[in-house]
């Protein structure tokens, strides 16, 4: 994991921009912050505007170096964020679906397909992505799964944010994902506690169209645990403001298709070559299209964001 600090240093107030939470997405939130380290006019503006920008590059190394979702231990870093000293949300409806979601064979059969689309059915699309992907503790092989206990990108992150954010006054938190969403949209989506105040400060950042997974706007199902939680614990004096930046890639069948045969894979060490070699690829195209026009659209959006934090956080010192 490495960290960059960059615009003026000492600023009151502090933008972090996040890549690699879930490793493999991490080819575009990289791209986006060595743009950010090449546009001299961007940088000169949060000099100006006294806002200091930390770069963490591959919140998950792991996942990022071998194509994969979670991180060494299986665990979803964005679900990993929670307070593991209070009772535990364990998801125990993400256990029926386990044996579907992560069949003995892959591809799976169509009479596996079958059974999952008549779950889905059955839930309602809605209740099945929330079971899926909000974060289980009930199957440490599973999707989604949030852990048992802080990981080492958790207690790293945290100290960097901590020694870098602790001094600020406020805080704006980008955090770049991939997967969800039309092809090429960067869906903004709300990454803070359920509170109305900083909901409408994000807006207020970033234009009306940040949704929130709390009221059911969002493209994502409600996330229990995601990374910008840290900020809380870390800078409690810190006016904290959390986006994730959420571009999308291919149909969420075939982003669903690729976790899962990830998820195989890691129970089938033994897989052949071949087989090895196609989940590798499902889980790329999953999550990075390699396309100038995806990543010229990528790059305008996160231009636009970063700018409107920067904007914003240089207005707040300002008192306007």
């Amino acid at each position: 994991m490495d960290a960059a600090l960059v615009g003026d240093p000492d600023g009151a107030s502090l933008l972090i921009v996040t890549s690699g939470t879930h490793g493999v997405e991490g080819f575009c939130g990289s791209g986006c912050q060595r743009a950010l380290l090449a546009d001299d006019e961007l940088l000169r503006r949060a000099a100006l505007g006294r806002v200091a920008i930390l770069l963490v590059h591959a919140v998950n190394p792991y996942g990022f170096s071998h194509l994969r979702r979670a991180n060494e231990d299986n665990v979803d870093l964005n679900r990993n964020f929670v307070d593991f000293d209070a009772p535990r949300q364990l998801n125990e409806a993400y256990a029926e679906l386990h044996d579907l979601l992560v069949p003995r064979e892959w591809p799976p059969t169509e009479a596996n397909r079958a059974a999952l689309a008549a779950r889905e059915a059955e839930m309602g699309t809605a209740a099945f992505r929330a079971v899926v992907t909000s974060g289980q503790a009930v199957r440490a092989d599973g999707l989604f799964y949030s852990g048992s206990k802080p990981t080492w990108s958790n207690a790293t992150l945290r100290d960097v944010v901590r020694r870098h954010g602790r001094s600020r006054t406020r805080i704006g938190w980008i955090d770049v994902h991939t997967g969800l969403g039309p092809t090429g949209h960067g869906e903004k989506i709300f990454a803070g506690i359920n509170d109305p105040v900083e909901l409408a400060r994000a807006r207020a950042w970033y234009g009306a169209d940040v949704m929130s997974y709390y009221d059911g706007g969002s493209a994502s199902a409600e996330v229990k645990g995601p990374i910008t939680m840290c900020v809380y614990d870390e800078c409690p004096d810190a006016e904290p403001t959390g986006m994730a930046l959420e571009y999308g890639t291919r149909p969420m069948e075939a982003v669903l298709d690729a976790i899962r045969g990830d998820h195989w894979l890691e129970t089938h060490p033994d897989a052949p070559a071949a087989a090895r070699a196609a989940v590798k690829q499902a889980m790329r195209d999953a999550f990075y299209v390699d396309t100038d026009e995806w990543r010229g659209m990528v790059l305008g959006q996160a231009r636009t964001a970063i700018l409107q934090a920067v904007t914003a956080l240089s207005a707040a010192r300002a008192g306007g």
